[in-house]
């Protein structure tokens, strides 16, 4: 079921990129804010029924089309991923100097998984934000303070922080060069 949820957004940016859709003009035809927008594409929520089918006709397309290109489950023993299938993904607006690089995303029995390398850049901006995740961050190089609902964490280089999504959080730049961290979310049907 994970596979088919962690698709939805996956589908609806394909479809929205085919369709020369900003998700400005999306979210506006669908009534709804570009960052939620950008938070099903990126696998970081998935939307209610109603707001689903919003975006769906929104696109001018036939929910069962839709739907034909959401992944479903395999049996496969191993998944292999090569490069330059990773994708530059499109955050909301509001956030300044973050490259979010999409390595990998799967479910695994009750399990949703997504790997994400995040470049903070000198000076980044953006509120904190919430996931329907738990979130593991392994910083490869630099440093960055990390604040998760009222406490703040610094982490450099090998340290690794795990949290629940769902506190508000959001990583900010403390030093002249940028910080590369590892991003998994972990999704569960629980």
């Amino acid at each position: 079921m994970n596979d088919f949820l962690i698709g939805i957004g996956k589908r609806l940016k394909d479809i929205r990129k085919k369709n020369n859709l900003t998700i400005n003009e999306l979210a506006f035809k669908a009534n709804v804010s570009n960052g939620l927008v950008s938070r099903i594409e990126n696998g970081r929520t998935i939307p209610s029924l109603p707001v689903l089918l919003d975006l769906i006709q929104s696109l001018e397309i036939d929910a069962s089309f839709f739907f034909e290109g959401v992944e479903k489950k395999s049996n496969a023993k191993f998944i292999y991923l090569p490069k330059d299938s990773q994708q530059l993904i499109e955050k909301e607006v509001e956030a300044e100097g973050f490259k979010y690089v999409h390595i990998f995303s799967k479910s695994l029995h009750s399990l949703g998984f997504e790997a994400v390398l995040l470049t903070l850049e000198p000076n980044s901006k953006r509120e904190k934000v919430i996931t329907d995740a738990w979130e593991f961050k392994y910083i490869l190089k630099g440093e960055v303070k990390y604040l998760i609902d009222n406490e703040e964490v610094i982490l450099h280089e090998g340290d690794s922080l795990y949290f629940n999504g769902k506190l508000p959080h959001v990583p900010v730049s403390i030093s002249n060069e940028s910080c590369i961290m590892l991003v998994l979310y972990f999704y569960s049907d629980k």
